[in-house]
């Protein structure tokens, strides 16, 4: 008696075509590779890009990379590696739910932060002080993804990591894309609320009334609503979009964040010290090039290459590297 059946790329290839909605992205009309590739026997070429950024050394450095506390002592807080998995967990139950591509969901959020500096984006801050034209996460999330670590990634991977925060002008050119900048501002909304109530920054009762009241009064609730809110009016609108009450109290509830807990006064010593620590270690490597690591590429400026090399630094590397070198 047969049990198990052998479901290859072709066998995938096919349920995508027809299972998949009119809107999602095919894996085999993807735009390719920069470097043409024989395609896997077994995965598509979305599933064999999520299997790469799982597999890459880029993403280890998230665990030790903060996402809003420097460097916390208690291990409940989220780190940028958790805040991956959670958004990746967020992205593909809305691409399901939605009929939309869930390896190429999952792959764009699981390298969305891959490029993040030291210190969050604080550490971002820092960069984009000193860099000429401003330095911006998800630009070198891309850069680590096809020249520092060259995964050889499909263009629509690519373009949604390019793609994920608000403030990139260029939008996702897939709806997978609009899933990821989703997925991400309700993973980082409701788990630094989490930590903001653990560190006894806030209470529950402290935040906007329509929060409250939309969102529920508990983690799990507000992941849902927030959830049900793109998956109900992405299937009315045919586009990926979220419920209008839902979008302004989360508006409401960010703008919140930052002024209670983002950019609270308490944190500027934090934040002040970074941006230190960051700068510093640029110039430091600047003027001493022969210091930074062959795994940095060659080829480009002093400035660039110091930049490339303090940006993938954890949070714990990059201060005893401050204190080994500018202490």
């Amino acid at each position: 008696m047969e049990q198990l059946k052998r479901i290859d790329r072709r066998e995938r290839e096919r349920r995508e075509r027809w299972d998949l909605s009119p809107a999602a992205t095919r894996s085999a009309e993807s735009k390719g590779r920069e470097e043409p590739e024989e395609p896997d026997p077994l995965r598509t070429a979305f599933e064999r890009d999520r299997d790469r950024i799982v597999h890459c050394n880029a993403i280890r450095r998230l665990a030790r990379k903060t996402q809003v506390f420097i460097d916390p002592e208690n291990d409940h807080f989220v780190t940028r590696l958790t805040h991956t998995l959670q958004v990746a967990q967020i992205g593909r139950a809305m691409a399901i739910a939605l009929g939309l591509n869930e390896a190429l969901t999952e792959a764009i959020c699981l390298g969305h932060d891959i490029g993040h500096a030291p210190f969050g984006h604080t550490g971002e801050d820092a960069l984009a002080e000193i860099v000429a034209g401003g330095w911006v996460h998800s630009d070198h999330s891309v850069r680590i993804l096809s020249v520092l670590e060259p995964l050889n990634l499909t263009w629509e991977v690519l373009d949604g990591i390019r793609a994920h925060p608000w403030r990139v002008e260029t939008p996702p050119a897939t709806p997978e894309g609009y899933l990821c900048r989703f997925a991400d501002r309700i993973a980082y909304l409701s788990h630094d609320l989490i930590d903001a109530m653990r560190a006894d920054i806030i209470r529950y009762r402290d935040l906007p009334f329509r929060s409250q009241a939309l969102l529920g009064d508990r983690h799990s609730r507000w992941v849902t609503a927030m959830v049900h809110a793109v998956v109900d009016r992405s299937t009315a609108t045919g586009t990926v979009s979220m419920d209008l009450d839902v979008a302004e109290a989360m508006a409401e509830l960010r703008a919140f964040m930052f002024e209670r807990v983002y950019l609270r006064s308490e944190g500027r010593a934090h934040r002040h010290h970074a941006i230190k620590v960051v700068q510093d270690l640029v110039r430091h490597y600047e003027t001493h090039p022969s210091e930074i690591p062959s795994t940095v590429p060659e080829g480009r400026t002093a400035l660039e290459q110091a930049v490339d090399y303090v940006a993938g630094m954890t949070d714990r590397f990059a201060s005893r590297a401050h204190s080994e070198r500018c202490g």
